[in-house]
């Protein structure tokens, strides 16, 4: 299961939004120079280990790649976001489960989130991991960057649509200065975490830190990168913020495949303490182990993708008729064992902002068949571009079958997640991708979650050949006044009208949505919870 697709930057950061990804091209580890820089491994042997009782290391294993980017302003990838919030701060960060914000690097959370200026004072005696104080000009420096209309990240998508400008105050000091009120954005905060401006401002350094140069204020500092094996870190000992580190060293391997990855923390040779990323069907098993199981439900889905300028698909009746023959509760049943819900919205039933769509995709092979003569489509024939994370591979049968049985000839292709994007990236030809996505490792609120997936120059909308359409560029209209709509119930009103014109047009639209499952063995770790997004967090976490 390792797919890290998270468009909304241009093909260049493509390393950066193939979201659960592991084998997003082969990078190099850090040069020592670099490694020197962030306080990272002084030897390239160094994954972590060693230690006893309480001092002992914690072993992870990350069901994704750690070879993805690693720069906070543009990544997507899910080992590096999740590592990354264990090495840098914001000025407010969130609990990795509720997403309500708290003072991180900032002293307080604003009294007023309706405010148009929010005052932020920095924690007294917080350090960079090489030593140096954190300062304003370092706040400044990210949200420069984040801002700049020149420089393309991801997290210009979360930000720029809200936010004029960041300035200083005086060397503690910052001020941030909204376009209009927008109180949603204080959790978002946690998306611009603070990096050291006299590391990253100099040649070069961006670049480096998209292949794993990590210098941040938080609990635990980076102690050795190897892509495609290993990170490790430990305790930044001049930690002063609110999270405390629980571990002298942590060591988190990138595991993909899921057999090595269940065999690493099951059995009595189980070498790590906790996995996420676990298949349905070794729940059973590693529970009867001793080992605790549980499952997020959240934005975690599988998604169909089509290519509008090629025909029918650029005509919404096919595209419907597509998702209404799916058999999902098969799909649900089957391919994943229960762990997971057909899709009724294009948000899950369980975020804050859901309302059943007025167009759902319930299993009707009739209704199928029936907007397929009404389209005057026969003999289709059609290819799955599909990414190949396990439980995607899982449900594509399902998919496969259901459309060979209204007449649509199915021909399934798996592939590398890196393959089927850099297709993507490079316009070539294409009928249906199928792939993986989880918008929740950004945030909950809905308008994060749609502007993600949908919006002028998103890159999901490039791939699909849809945002010039009429019924396009009215739903970016309806997106952007719901994003400035300052009552709450009317914002959620106005999200959920339009998100029932994304389902009935079903340009990129969710087929099932599911639960992530992470296991851990309790004899060992307490505090653990698990995630509805790919990754864990380990902050509140300590030994048994």
């Amino acid at each position: 299961m390792r797919d890290d697709v998270n468009p909304g930057v241009p093909a260049p950061l493509r390393r950066q939004f193939l979201k659960y990804s592991g084998a997003l091209g082969a990078a190099a580890a850090l040069p020592p120079a670099l490694a020197a820089c962030s306080a990272g491994p002084q030897s390239t042997n160094d994954t972590g280990g060693g230690g006893s009782g309480k001092d002992r290391t914690l072993t992870a294993v990350i069901g994704y790649g750690n070879d993805g980017s690693w720069d906070p302003t543009q990544t997507a990838s899910a080992f590096a976001m999740a590592a990354n919030n264990h090495i840098y701060e914001g000025l407010l960060d969130t609990d990795p489960i509720t997403r309500e914000p708290y003072p991180a690097l900032a002293t307080a959370i604003p009294r007023d989130p309706s405010a148009t200026t929010w005052r932020f004072s920095l924690r007294p005696g917080a350090t960079f991991h090489d030593g140096k104080p954190v300062t304003a000009d370092d706040v400044v420096f990210v949200f420069d960057r984040i801002l700049d209309p020149d420089t393309q990240t991801l997290a210009k998508g979360f930000f720029a649509p809200w936010l004029d400008s960041v300035r200083k105050i005086d060397a503690r000091t910052v001020e941030l200065v909204l376009k209009f009120p927008f109180p949603d954005g204080l959790s978002r905060l946690t998306l611009a975490k603070v990096m050291p401006r006299h590391v990253f401002s100099r040649p070069g350094a961006w670049d480096d830190a998209v292949k794993g140069l990590a210098v941040g204020s938080g609990p635990y500092r980076q102690t050795a990168h190897h892509p495609k094996s290993n990170t490790a870190f430990e305790a930044f000992a001049a930690y002063n913020g609110p999270r405390r580190p629980a571990f002298r060293r942590m060591n988190w391997l990138t595991i993909v495949d899921a057999a090595p990855r269940v065999a690493k923390i099951s059995g009595t040779g189980a070498g790590a303490q906790i996995a996420d990323n676990i298949p349905y069907a070794n729940i059973p098993r590693l529970e009867q182990g001793g080992l605790k199981v549980a499952g997020g439900a959240g934005m975690n889905n599988l998604f169909l993708m089509f290519n509008t300028r090629h025909k029918p698909f650029d005509d919404v009746r096919v595209r419907q008729a597509l998702h209404y023959a799916i058999d999902t509760e098969k799909m649900v049943r089957v391919a994943l064992k229960g762990h997971g819900r057909p899709a009724s919205s294009f948000l899950n039933e369980g975020n804050p902002g859901y309302r059943r769509a007025a167009t759902v995709y319930d299993h009707d092979p009739g209704k199928a068949k029936a907007l397929l003569r009404a389209a005057g489509v026969t003999g289709l024939r059609v290819e799955i571009l599909a990414v190949n994370v396990s439980w995607i591979v899982d449900c594509l049968p399902t998919i496969k079958s259901s459309w060979d049985a209204i007449g649509v000839r199915t021909t399934l292709a798996p592939q590398e997640t890196t393959a089927v994007f850099t297709k993507m990236d490079q316009k070539q030809d294409y009928q249906v991708v199928a792939a993986a996505s989880n918008p929740n490792q950004f945030g909950r609120d809905a308008d994060l979650i749609m502007h993600y997936n949908y919006g002028p120059g998103n890159l999901w909308m490039r791939y699909t050949r849809w945002e010039g359409h009429p019924v396009a560029q009215r739903l970016f209209r309806d997106m952007d006044r719901a994003t400035r709509e300052p009552d709450p119930a009317r914002k959620k009103a106005m999200i959920q009208d339009y998100v029932d014109v994304v389902a009935e047009q079903a340009v990129l639209y969710p087929v099932v949505h599911n639960e992530l499952m992470t296991a851990w063995d309790p004899r060992e770790l307490s505090g653990i919870r698990a995630q509805p997004y790919p990754g864990i967090n380990v902050l509140q976490a300590k030994w048994t």
